[in-house]
């Protein structure tokens, strides 16, 4: 669907406040940037303080007023994404904007302090876990927004999701594809909770389309070679994401990402995906499992 978007026509956004998981590079760094340039104070989740460091003074080099902190998040760790909460709301009573960006892409296997495969545990997990313990402080909010990062990848993804497949059982790539389907899979069905609970906040889903950032470090040398000519640069990837978060247009539940083939590159639109990720049983399934691994139970 053509909307015409444009973050230039977006109104100040003074007095919000946003989290941007991975927030020191790639389309985390660029949507940080756009939202701090709006007048929010912007939380950076990141691992690495040092790489966050230098993140915030590239920002406040372009914006010298910027609202930026940073606080560590390690999504690979279930104790980090509640230590990150305790201290989020040490200094905070409320959240406006959760951006679930941070990820990993087709890594050699590794697994998260709990023991689950690298890229469902840190992309899907860490991010269930962490919304469910900062949903409290959005869900009052009017106008709050969580917006979850999917990739065009989702479309190769099935409906298998058992426990199991959170321990390794699956290749790398379709580990990938997995985690990205559950992360929209979850961005509806999170959605369809938050209204029949009467929620003022909105969960969406967005996805970049194939952008040069430094979450394809791992792909092989050809593919490497390969995304930058067929695709487009971080701070047009990162326009989807954006306009999932301020597009006051939009309600709850949409999929935004680029407009032009496959979604490749292009302007941001409300985009289609596939039929398993509106699967409500699925996602119900999904749901059950990720609150038994994560020890979350949605208010």
């Amino acid at each position: 669907m053509k909307t015409g978007w444009n973050i230039k026509h977006v109104v100040d956004q003074s007095g919000r406040v946003a989290i941007v998981t991975g927030a020191n590079a790639g389309i985390g760094y660029e949507t940080a940037l756009q939202l701090a340039g709006k007048g929010m104070e912007v939380i950076m989740a990141a691992r690495s303080s040092t790489r966050t460091e230098e993140a915030i003074s590239k920002i406040k080099a372009v914006f010298p007023d910027a609202k930026l902190k940073y606080l560590h998040l390690d999504l690979g760790s279930m104790n980090s994404v509640r230590q990150f909460v305790a201290d989020f709301s040490g200094h905070h009573n409320r959240l406006d904007l959760l951006i679930n960006n941070a990820g990993v892409m087709i890594p050699a296997f590794d697994q998260t302090s709990e023991g689950f495969e690298s890229q469902l545990g840190i992309n899907y997990l860490g991010h269930f876990l962490l919304t469910g313990l900062l949903l409290p402080k959005m869900r009052n909010i009017e106008g709050s927004r969580i917006v979850s990062l999917s990739s065009i990848a989702h479309r190769f993804g099935t409906d298998s999701f058992e426990e199991k497949h959170f321990r390794g059982s699956l290749n790398k790539s379709r580990s990938y594809s997995q985690s990205k389907l559950a992360c929209l899979i979850f961005a509806y069905e999170l959605q369809r909770r938050l209204e029949r609970n009467g929620a003022y906040t909105a969960s969406m889903a967005a996805h970049p389309g194939v952008s040069s950032t430094n979450l394809g470090r791992d792909m092989s040398p050809v593919l490497r070679f390969a995304f930058p000519r067929i695709g487009q640069t971080a701070d047009l990837g990162a326009l989807p994401v954006l306009m999932a978060a301020l597009d006051p247009k939009l309600k709850g539940g949409e999929y935004c990402g680029p407009d032009g083939i496959y979604g490749w590159r292009g302007q941001p639109e409300v985009t289609s995906s596939s039929s398993i990720s509106k699967n409500k049983d699925v996602a119900s399934r999904l749901w059950s499992i990720s609150e038994k691994l994560t020890g979350v139970s949605y208010p």
